[in-house]
């Protein structure tokens, strides 16, 4: 008779000594007291010594900064995440401004190009056509059922890189890491979740360690039932919890958004959360070089997603400002892959026709900016080098301090970089990148470029979101975040050349953000909890810290 080891093996509800170490949740690996070790039985099953949270920071630091790779270093750190949780965001807390690079912008993505690749361990939720009618089911999987914010990616779109598939499963678990880094989401009430529709790249289609689903991308109403189905998963499984849409195409973020916006509590960090994050670097800019936003005249490399999701929102807040809906988009211009958009081109996308002016028509950007001289020109295109030196030059001929916002990501997508910006405009640029650069001496002149990382707006709005219990993810809630943000740059920062906060306040600011969207959200009547009599209080109660708890 055949011995079945399986038989005999238990699932007690309380972990057991051994899961106290192979839990990243529970893990504090040589930081267990002795107590606990004689409470837990945990002797004999580490080193004798025991070690601060403070000298394992240092271990883990000491051996992150001997990686040779930006890409070794990820690996390091997903690792780290792996087996001691606490310790991970302990490391991220401390040393944000280090780590951003890596757990974000611009290493993930090299991290997607390589991830079926460097795979260790899953994180998060897959699905897949495979499972169509079970997601609900899946979902009852995810051992945590507190479930408060979904990072939700199709991999269609990552950053500038295109269509990764599976592999863009990546984006979810570094934005959900963001989250508890920069506003102390727990990440116990965060889902990272991958819907895998196929992939068009034939590279991986083609490559033998790929784990996705071999096949083209799924489209039309096969797609939109699989989304369906998931959204209305997440809602028999969980409650109150926001789902983010992360890196879909074109062809898929602005229905997706339109159609689930006022149904469920949602919202497209790349049309929403970019525009935030550019709204507040065009309030900061204001601020350092004085004017109003209402006398701007902004040109859009790139007319996608990421674009008109700023051009809306500047709309709106120039009509905030006094101006009539026409007149605002009047102020904003687009370009795409066929150049200046104007009333005489055929065949728009939808959310391009908004931005048709009345305009000879323009094929090259150069001359499209020597034809409306801007004020400020935003790219979103993932077209490196896009701002060119005649273009800067003839920015800088028409405006005593032009804007120049190159926001592609990652950094070799970016239009222009922070040394060509300022060299070209003869220092008279203010700058931010998408991605980070190194400080740049020009004629004995030290400038230090903002970084318009979303990652200053979305944790924050998420915390406010998921604090108030909002039903709904309102386009105010986003101009409110960038006010905020906005209103933290100092004068120290702009005489850097800066039109952000350095990111070590990012956690500050993000919890002052979320209790400006938590006002909002008691305002619209869209909470579903009282208003407390004191919101920063009430806000920093769901701030998790990463330390150590105590098991006796």
């Amino acid at each position: 008779m055949a011995h079945d080891l399986n038989s005999r093996l238990t699932y007690p509800n309380t972990p057991s000594n051994i899961n106290y170490l192979y839990d990243p949740a529970l893990n504090k690996g040589t930081a267990f007291t002795r107590e606990e070790r004689d409470a837990l039985g945990l002797w004999g099953l580490l080193p004798p010594g025991i070690n601060t949270m403070s000298e394992q920071v240092l271990r883990a630091m000491g051996n992150y900064r001997r990686k040779t790779s930006d890409l070794e270093k990820y690996i390091f750190l997903a690792a780290l995440q792996d087996r001691n949780q606490t310790l991970y965001y302990r490391v991220l807390a401390d040393y944000l401004e280090e780590m951003m690079p890596i757990i974000y912008t611009p290493t993930v993505g090299l991290a997607c190009q390589e991830y079926v690749h460097i795979f260790r361990r899953p994180k998060g939720i897959f699905v897949s056509s495979r499972n169509k009618g079970k997601f609900s089911r899946i979902l009852k999987n995810w051992p945590n059922k507190d479930v408060r914010v979904i990072v939700i990616t199709d991999g269609e779109r990552i950053l500038g890189l295109g269509d990764l598939g599976v592999a863009g499963m990546g984006i979810p678990v570094g934005k959900l890491s963001l989250y508890t880094a920069c506003a102390g989401i727990h990440p116990s009430w965060c889902l990272p979740v991958t819907i895998d529709v196929g992939t068009n790249n034939v590279k991986l289609q083609n490559d033998p360690l790929y784990f996705g689903m071999r096949h083209d991308r799924i489209r039309g109403e096969a797609y939109d039932s699989l989304i369906e189905e998931f959204i209305m998963a997440v809602q028999d499984n969980f409650h109150h919890t926001l789902i983010q849409f992360e890196d879909f195409g074109n062809i898929n973020a602005f229905r997706l958004l339109g159609r689930y916006r006022n149904r469920v509590c949602t919202f497209n960090d790349d049309i929403q959360g970019t525009a935030s994050v550019a709204l507040a670097g065009m309030y900061a800019a204001m601020r350092m070089i004085g004017g109003k936003l209402v006398d701007q005249k902004i040109l859009f490399l790139g007319a996608g997603e990421a674009g008109t999701g700023i051009g809306d929102l500047i709309v709106k807040a120039m009509m905030d400002e006094g101006l009539s809906q026409e007149e605002a988009r009047e102020r904003c211009w687009f370009t795409d892959s066929k150049g200046l958009i104007v009333k005489s081109r055929q065949k728009l996308a939808a959310h391009k026709v908004p931005y048709a002016h009345e305009f000879e028509y323009q094929a090259d950007f150069l001359d499209a900016v020597k034809a409306l001289k801007p004020t400020a020109v935003v790219g979103v295109s993932g077209q490196a080098k896009a701002f060119s030196q005649p273009v800067l030059e003839e920015m800088a001929r028409c405006n005593e301090r032009p804007l120049v916002f190159a926001l592609s990501n990652p950094t070799a997508n970016a239009e222009c970089t922070a040394l060509e910006a300022y060299a070209w405009t003869d220092g008279r640029a203010v700058f931010a990148s998408g991605s980070p650069f190194e400080p740049v001496n020009l004629r004995g002149v030290t400038y230090e470029p903002g970084q318009g990382n979303n990652a200053y707006i979305f944790p924050g709005v998420g915390l406010g979101v998921i604090a108030s219990r909002a039903k709904h993810v309102t386009d105010e809630m986003f101009m409110t975040a960038s006010r905020v943000l906005a209103g933290e740059v100092s004068q120290e920062d702009f005489e850097r050349g800066s039109i952000y906060p350095p990111l070590v306040k990012i956690r500050e600011v993000s919890i002052k953000i979320a209790a400006a969207v938590a006002e909002v959200a008691f305002d619209q009547g869209l909470a579903g909890v009282p208003r407390p009599d004191d919101l920063r209080d009430f806000i920093q109660s769901h701030v998790y810290e990463p330390n150590y708890q105590s098991y006796v």
